[in-house]
């Protein structure tokens, strides 16, 4: 198992490029099983999750190849298949992404329960919800979900939950709907850039499909999709975590294919932090630089365009460094504040109270062996790490493999000094 050693009190600056979104490319890639034409998929990340989604869609028939440009070529060749095993889906939560398209195209999808991170409940009884609506039979068998339908009918279906609208929930409808008989409206649906991007590379294919990026979608049911060609959008979160590294290093990063208009609640509360955020020309590329005096701002999670659970940890990290309190409340995943202890052990003084905690700014933060619970925790302690005074030992560093590609080769270029090594070395 691989961990990183991080040397801390080095500054960044330098150029990087933002990757391909792993959150649009995910569903994008599960749509693809909606046809049996070649899917050509431009930008898509290497990372764990889509090494991962690969595996499994090779296992439901599909042909699957990463050319020298690094595009995928995804085409179904066996539609025969409808099981999504647990052996298959156990590591990523995303993997439920396939339940819509093979629902849709193949008429029966047997899909194993999700696992994921161990950021709180997160319960998938709205996607089935949902493709009850549609005219689907549902029932659990041995831990898998069962889903059959001759034609899913097009209907008008509710997606709203308790912590708001659920965004792979919004996929799996929209793409089932997309083969339905007849319309479908839904409604509270979620918003973010990485829905407008599925709905888009859906409309490439042949869909009908609109209002996607508002909280209501309506897909006209076609008979059949047909293959495409697509490039997917920046990642938003990486961008928004190199924004963040550039600050809390007192920095300054040129980044590549930053789409400001995705990190507007970001952008708000670094400007209010003392981070200067410049687009520099018309192609989605921002100069970050920070004050050497951080000030402390309060903070909401939201559904978008509200500030982002996936970076909530990252902004912590940064405050704990501000000159004064700040208070952080998480309405999304209300128990995702494990890194806290992690960043204590640094020297942070945070004070968990419920889904809300209050950051006390302190002067430093310092090196010391820190352990990653799940993917944006472990984006938080490496930003700890470069930043802290002596050495970081940042363990289970597969977390953040998942969603970050090559992290450290991105940082290491523009100052930073971060080695992978292996726990037991």
């Amino acid at each position: 198992m691989d961990m990183f050693v991080i040397q801390g009190g080095t500054r960044l600056r330098g150029e990087v490029k933002i990757s391909g979104a792993k959150n649009a490319a995910l569903p994008i890639m599960a749509a693809c099983l909606l046809t049996n034409e070649e899917c050509v998929i431009r930008s898509v990340p290497d990372l764990a999750d889509t090494r991962h989604l690969i595996t499994l869609l090779e296992s439901l028939g599909a042909r699957v190849r990463r050319d020298e440009s690094d595009a995928l070529h995804i085409k179904v060749e066996d539609e025969s298949i409808s099981l999504a095993d647990y052996e298959s889906v156990r590591r990523m939560r995303a993997s439920i992404c396939v339940l819509g398209p093979l629902l849709a195209r193949r008429g029966k999808a047997e899909v194993s329960m999700p696992g994921g991170c161990a950021i709180g409940d997160r319960p998938i009884n709205l996607h089935l919800r949902g493709m009850e609506a549609l005219g689907a039979k549902i029932h659990l068998d041995g831990g898998n979900i069962i889903t059959e339908s001759q034609r899913l009918q097009g209907t008008d279906i509710f997606l709203g939950g308790p912590f708001g609208s659920t965004v792979l929930g919004t996929a799996n409808v929209m793409t089932a709907a997309c083969l339905a008989q007849g319309r479908t409206v839904i409604e509270a649906t979620a918003c973010e850039p990485e829905v407008i991007d599925l709905g888009d590379f859906l409309n490439s294919m042949g869909a009908k499909v609109s209002g996607h990026g508002t909280p209501r979608i309506i897909v006209e049911g076609v008979d059949e999709l047909h293959g495409t060609d697509y490039e997917i959008i920046p990642d938003r979160i990486e961008a928004g975590t190199f924004m963040i590294a550039a600050a809390i290093t007192n920095g300054e990063l040129i980044l590549k294919g930053c789409r400001t208009e995705h990190l507007m609640a970001l952008i708000d509360r670094l400007n209010l932090i003392g981070v200067e955020i410049e687009r520099i020309d018309k192609d989605d590329t921002v100069r970050v630089s920070s004050a050497r005096r951080l000030n402390p701002v309060d903070i909401t999670t939201q559904p978008y365009p509200g500030f982002p659970t996936d970076l909530q940890a990252q902004l912590m990290t940064l405050l704990c460094l501000a000159d004064g309190n700040s208070i952080i409340t998480e309405k999304i995943f209300p128990d995702r504040f494990m890194h806290t202890a992690e960043l204590n052990r640094m020297g942070a003084m945070l004070r968990k109270e419920g889904p809300t905690v209050v950051v006390q700014g302190v002067r430093e933060l310092i090196g010391a062996p820190v352990m990653a619970s799940d993917l944006r925790a472990s984006a938080a302690l490496v930003l700890a790490g470069m930043v802290a005074r002596g050495q970081t030992e940042v363990l289970r560093v597969y977390h953040i493999d998942r969603g970050y590609e090559h992290i450290e080769r991105k940082l290491n270029p523009v100052g930073a000094q971060i080695e992978r090594v292996k726990e037991n070395d």
